[in-house]
């Protein structure tokens, strides 16, 4: 009997010793349980992506210096010259000889005159015809507006000048800059009559 008392006893401190055991593994391993979710929770609620603060100091940044020149198409000469003028054009002349008024337009650094004429006709759908000239490896303008060479007589033709001055190159050749004021005549005199004076010679950039 007493060896049965003492087995009892020997089990109940044995599944103490073990209940205790498991209720202390619990409590540790709910602690370890609470700490991740709030570690999770924390990691969710924090702002991604912050950057660090700008100083009011610091620079902005650069930006890309907008081109831009001026553009103008005339051939107010031809209004004078009524009599050498080609009758069957008469439909293609603007009655106050202004082809394209004086307008702002933008371009990119290394464009050249003709770079912006192309672009800017073709968007206004005015017509323009330009060949290649090998011999001053450079475009040459016929005709704009259906406005051609000799269509005013032997010395008539289209002719540009930039900033006042007549450059002594193609179009093609003469690389713009930023503010320059491009304008286009037609001339029924060898541009004379448009007071064409040409820029000293000088080899063109590009």
């Amino acid at each position: 009997m007493r060896s049965n008392k003492s087995k009892e006893f020997f089990y109940r401190n044995a599944l103490g010793a073990i209940s205790k055991r498991l209720l202390r593994n619990a409590l540790q391993l709910s602690l370890i349980v609470l700490m991740l979710c709030s570690f999770v929770l924390l990691s969710a609620c924090a702002p991604q992506g912050e950057s660090s603060p700008v100083s009011s100091s610091s620079p902005a940044p650069d930006k890309a210096a907008e081109l831009s020149c001026t553009l103008y198409i005339e051939c107010t000469t031809i209004l004078n010259n009524m009599s050498e003028f080609n009758t069957d054009k008469l439909e293609v002349l603007p009655e106050n000889g202004i082809v394209l008024e004086k307008c702002t337009v933008s371009f990119s650094e290394g464009e050249s005159v003709y770079d912006v004429m192309v672009r800017e006709l073709m968007a206004r759908k005015i017509h323009m015809e330009a060949t290649y000239t090998p011999i001053y490896d450079s475009a040459y303008v016929e005709g704009i507006n259906n406005l051609y060479e000799f269509d005013c007589g032997a010395g008539s033709g289209w002719t540009y000048s930039v900033n006042g001055s007549f450059p002594n190159y193609g179009c093609s050749k003469y690389l713009l800059k930023d503010g320059d004021i491009v304008e286009w005549h037609y001339t029924c005199d060898f541009g004379s009559d448009v007071g064409c004076t040409f820029l000293p010679d000088e080899t063109p950039a590009g």
